[in-house]
């Protein structure tokens, strides 16, 4: 436990969350700031500050993300789903590794928006080829 984190304050009890699933390796709660009723977010219990480096606690952080999105799905009737996940010095206020599940409707007025340009096939290529070699 990182006694400053935030994240691992609510894990421990010692601050409030609206927590809707826990088990011995990940906890799923509510965004105190949500962008979306049902903004959920999920987290390992252990303090991780990067879900990528850890095989076992990805697959649990995905497979929670996985349950309470089916459990949303019946509540919420969503239209859809954003799942997202940053690391690194761009995460954010709180360094515990953690995933935004965000319920999405047709009429919501969410922007998750991505600046898009055109795909250059050639550096596309020796990217692709590069990174074939490394994986």
């Amino acid at each position: 436990m990182d006694e400053e984190c935030p994240f691992c304050r609510i894990i421990e009890g010692e601050t409030d969350a609206h927590v809707v699933a826990e088990d011995a390796r990940t906890i799923a709660f509510f965004d105190e700031n949500p962008a979306c009723e049902g903004h959920t977010l999920v987290a390992p219990t252990a303090h991780r500050e990067d879900l990528l480096a850890d095989e076992e606690t990805n697959a649990a952080v995905f497979e929670t993300v996985r349950t309470v999105s089916a459990a949303m799905e019946g509540l919420l009737e969503p239209d859809g789903f954003s799942v997202f996940y940053s690391t690194g010095p761009i995460v954010g206020q709180v360094e515990h590794a953690h995933v935004h599940l965000l319920p999405r409707y047709d009429d919501d007025d969410i922007s998750l928006g991505l600046r898009r340009d055109e795909l250059d096939d050639e550096r596309a290529s020796g990217l692709a080829t590069r990174l074939r070699e490394r994986v």
